[in-house]
């Protein structure tokens, strides 16, 4: 028998109220919800090595708070300053539409938060999910403030891969013994290379093979027969890492939170501020037996370097661990294994997640990156090349950070004093890139910005430079991921290398590593007013003036157009 008229209305404004009241709970499989964090910024005592010191971190924390998201939610983070340094809070590979103003690096997007000063992160997650993380984005505070920011699948969406038994976050860091932003003054005014760090952390432990550190190790607990999705961040300074797990292999799913290609391998290769998603199916019965994880770094380059080794231990719950075994790793300096890597990478270009690479392009860049110098002041002595500053540069120019911020500069139209907007496109003096150096490798130092129209197909080739080495550099653009459609060794050819580049499945990232001695070649769409650094994630180079932004115009639409900014936007 049915329900009277009056039962079913009862129920009906009964259903109505709830939906009112919880709006959350009737949208939450397709809006997404609101996701508020506070980050007190304050100073913690942290001992590592048998060294103790007074550290930044967010709320006493290192490394610091994990952020939580699904694709489609609104996170709003306070961050409120009780330390004397100026600090900005950088949310990595989160495409900020329409939010610019809380994209986070200094003088950028914003003016830093000063002492007892307050700012609120407010932004949405728009078609992403993966491993992303957070840092500080000024000088070389993200030393100890950072954290992952992980976004999961919106509610009923599965990975693309089966449902792992469990996931475990794995951030790789760096340790100083001394104050880094004291390691980073110093260089900078005697124009010298930067004292390296003592120690490679995992999730903020060094592990074994240091001094003083047994206590200190992240151990990995894992049952047989199970497989577990690793999330791999590199949060190091200045080092690209090898990482590997002795007797183990992995199946890499994603990178950059996007999923790729799924491809078996015994090492990862991965550059500071990039992630990488693994499946580590453990042994079908325990053996008696502990496993190594290691990261150790790449390098190229030619100045000094952390040349040692980080560690985690993975152990089957059930065994007795009476061996540890190591795993094997390439040289430091192994270029090609490197290569062999990157190259696998594929988009999973399938209907699901497909690939919107511009396969024409309207607007194309060609930058060298790489060092340079820059000459003494008078009566000081330097300590860079030859008795010069050590610098480093994009197309011969090196960025030097404004007083005020460029993206509140360009929205009120006040750019005069600020910024130029005349980058080049192309190196103003050609020469042998990865060749022998021209001999005037001075560099030029300004704030000259690129302008780009709404929607602009763009490609950029970037070129690294053996002036004062060759090395790596892993390159950043906020606001944007991009394909990464071809690398090569040497110098890039504009005639034959286009004919090979992979316009099908290639990878769709935030960060990408340059070859040491070569070049890659990325694409994207500039879909996302505002202003949008681009700068290599090597603090020390960053530090340098390895950087340059982007000017993209608002669009026709209103969902085209950069509001205006929040009323609590930091002052300078």
């Amino acid at each position: 028998m049915g329900a009277s008229p009056e039962i079913l209305l009862t129920i009906l404004l009964f259903a109505m109220s709830c939906v009112l009241a919880f709006p959350e709970a009737a949208s939450a499989k397709h809006a997404g919800i609101t996701r508020h964090y506070k980050f007190n910024i304050k100073l913690k005592n942290v001992t590592r090595l048998c060294h103790t010191k007074s550290m930044v971190t967010v709320n006493g924390k290192f490394p610091g708070p994990r952020v939580v998201a699904r694709e489609g939610d609104r996170l709003v983070v306070k961050v409120v300053s009780h330390v004397p340094n100026n600090i900005s809070i950088h949310w990595h590979g989160i495409r900020q539409l329409q939010s610019g103003w809380a994209d986070g690096p200094s003088y950028i997007t914003q003016c830093p938060i000063q002492a007892n000063q307050t700012y609120v992160y407010n932004f949405t997650i728009t078609g992403q999910r993966g491993t992303l993380f957070w840092h500080a984005h000024i000088s070389w505070l993200r030393a100890s403030v950072y954290g992952s920011l992980i976004v999961f699948p919106k509610h009923n969406v599965s990975y693309p891969f089966a449902k792992p038994h469990k996931e475990v976050t794995i951030m790789l860091g760096e340790w100083f013994n001394a104050d880094p932003e004291a390691v980073i003054s110093q260089a900078l005014q005697t124009g010298g290379g930067p004292n390296v760090s003592d120690a490679y952390t995992f999730n903020g432990l060094p592990g074994p093979l240091y001094n003083c550190s047994a206590n200190n190790t992240y151990k990995l607990k894992v049952i047989p027969g199970k497989t577990y999705l690793l999330r791999l961040i590199n949060a190091a300074l200045n080092d690209e890492l090898f990482f590997s797990i002795a007797n183990h292999t992995f199946t890499v799913v994603e990178v950059d939170a996007t999923y790729v290609k799924p491809f078996e391998t015994n090492l990862l290769v991965i550059a500071p501020g990039q992630t990488t998603n693994v499946l580590l199916k453990t042994k079908p019965i325990a053996p008696n037996a502990s496993f190594y994880m290691l990261a150790r770094p790449y390098f190229t380059g030619q100045g000094t370097f952390d040349n040692t080794t980080g560690a985690g231990i993975l152990e089957y719950e059930t065994s007795s661990n009476s061996t540890t075994f190591t795993p094997t790793l390439p040289p430091i300096n192994a270029t090609n294994v490197v290569a062999n890597f990157t190259r696998k990478l594929r988009s999973l270009a399938n209907s699901q997640f497909p690939v919107n690479v511009p396969q024409t392009v309207d607007k194309k860049f060609f930058f060298t990156v790489g060092l340079g110098n820059s000459p003494c002041p008078k009566n000081q002595t330097c300590h860079g090349p030859n008795g010069t500053k050590f610098s480093a540069s994009v197309n011969n120019i090196s960025m030097a950070l404004p007083s005020s911020a460029i993206l509140q500069s360009y929205f009120f139209k006040k750019s005069n004093g600020v910024y130029t907007s005349d980058f080049p496109s192309f190196p103003l003096r050609p020469f042998n890139y990865t060749g022998t150096p021209p001999n005037n490798t001075l560099v030029i130092n300004g704030t000259k910005l690129v302008v780009l129209p709404f929607n602009t197909s763009v490609e950029v080739v970037m070129q690294g430079t053996s002036i004062l080495g060759a090395e790596s550099h892993p390159l950043h653009i906020h606001g944007f991921n991009f394909y990464v459609v071809g690398e090569g060794f040497g110098n890039f050819d504009p005639n034959t290398d286009p004919k090979n580049f992979n316009l099908v499945d290639p990878v769709e990232r935030n960060t990408v590593g340059v070859p040491s001695g070569g070049w890659v070649a990325i694409r994207f769409y500039a879909d996302n007013p505002g202003v949008w650094f681009m700068h290599c994630h090597f603090d020390v180079h960053l530090s340098w003036g390895l950087r340059m932004a982007w000017i993209v115009l608002d669009g026709t639409l209103p969902s085209q157009k950069l509001p205006p900014p929040p009323s609590d936007l930091p002052k300078c």
